[in-house]
């Protein structure tokens, strides 16, 4: 399907991701109608159409899909009985959903793929925790098979760590323990695949993190050429197995073992946190490649126009806001939420060519 300016791209998830898809789609000429359950969803504002439903009300989503052309996501836990029950194509489709939101079959799926992965066990009590570190050894890391995120759902663990007590701290969820990775930097490649299986990657940054949570990404990032090429190939073919159309990402562990010298994480049928730097610097963002494979067009070129730095705004860092309005290095960007929390994202500033610093004002 090749949709036409003045068509609707339909939406699911109303988060930040989902408005910074609704904002590129409307550049584009595309209308975008924004599903989500809660009523204060920061894309709303941004959307020609919204509906407030949950992602199990049958009727409300039949409705929803009868009013767009194609239907994409903003995020990976939307269900996917509710995804499949659809009759409005779905890009990317359904079963790259159902990979991503099992860390266990995602796991076997990338593995698949010819995707190095760490080494890991399932944990379905406090004996397989036991059992496990026995073989992986420790410190290795728990996390929950389903719905964790930005270091939800997930606890690192040593030799002393009482199984018993690390699983309660997960809520004794089906979980995964995997090895802990001595890794020298962390870094993810997004990519973008067009519905004629064309594929565009951009440039890998270098991701740091704090808490299990995406501080900054800068760029340029530590992985030579052929490195990233490498691991832009891996990305394709996991793609291609999918039958992708959209922008995935996957996030690596740069390994100084030369024989996996890239270990995969986690995969990300979606738009990326690590990709907004290319609103700012590249020639097409990641927002508007997704649309533009999701709608059918050709993807945009993704090079890369700038050395840049990508700062989340966590929390309370965004009552900060109005320096960053006196960088000129600075490009702000908010997400239109409510009152922050810690841990919440609610905005990001890419600084352009130059230090990562807003008390700058020359």
């Amino acid at each position: 399907m090749i949709l036409s300016p003045g068509d609707t791209i339909g939406i699911l998830g109303g988060g930040q991701l989902g408005r910074m898809m609704a904002m590129a789609a409307a550049r584009l000429g595309l209308d975008c109608h924004i599903y989500a359950p809660d009523a204060a969803s920061p894309a709303f504002s941004v959307a020609r159409h919204h509906t407030v439903g949950a992602y199990d009300d049958a009727a409300a989503l039949a409705a929803f899909a009868a009013s767009v052309k194609v239907i994409t996501y903003e995020f990976e836990n939307v269900p996917v009985a509710s995804v499949e029950g659809l009759s409005t194509l779905v890009r990317p489709a359904p079963p790259a959903l159902a990979v991503a939101q099992d860390r266990l079959a995602e796991k076997a799926f990338l593995a698949d793929c010819g995707l190095p992965v760490a080494r890991h066990r399932a944990v379905d009590s406090a004996a397989d925790i036991a059992d496990a570190i026995a073989e992986l050894g420790a410190p290795a890391i728990l996390k929950t098979r389903r719905m964790g995120y930005d270091g939800k759902g997930q606890a690192r663990l040593t030799a002393d760590t009482d199984p018993a007590a690390a699983f309660d701290a997960i809520g004794a969820a089906p979980a995964i323990l995997e090895e802990m990775i001595p890794f020298t930097a962390e870094t993810s490649t997004v990519l973008a695949r067009a519905a004629d299986d064309r594929t565009v990657a951009y440039d890998a940054p270098a991701n740091h993190h704090a808490d299990g949570i995406l501080r900054r990404s800068v760029l340029p990032g530590p992985l030579d050429p052929t490195t990233e090429a490498a691991a832009a190939e891996m990305v394709a073919a996991v793609a291609a197995r999918l039958d992708y159309v959209g922008v995935l990402a996957i996030e690596w562990f740069v390994s100084a073992d030369p024989a996996r010298p890239l270990i995969a994480n986690e995969m990300a049928p979606r738009v990326h946190n690590t990709g907004h730097w290319t609103e700012d610097g590249a020639i097409t963002s990641q927002f508007e490649n997704h649309i533009r494979a999701v709608a059918g067009w050709p993807l945009g070129a993704t090079t890369r126009l700038v050395d840049i730095t990508m700062q989340n705004l966590i929390g309370a860092d965004a009552d900060d806001w109005a320096r960053h309005l006196e960088n000129p290095a600075a490009r702000l960007h908010l997400y239109g939420k409510g009152a922050h929390r810690p841990g919440r994202k609610m905005g990001h500033v890419n600084f352009v060519g130059r230090p990562v610093d807003s008390s700058a004002k020359g």
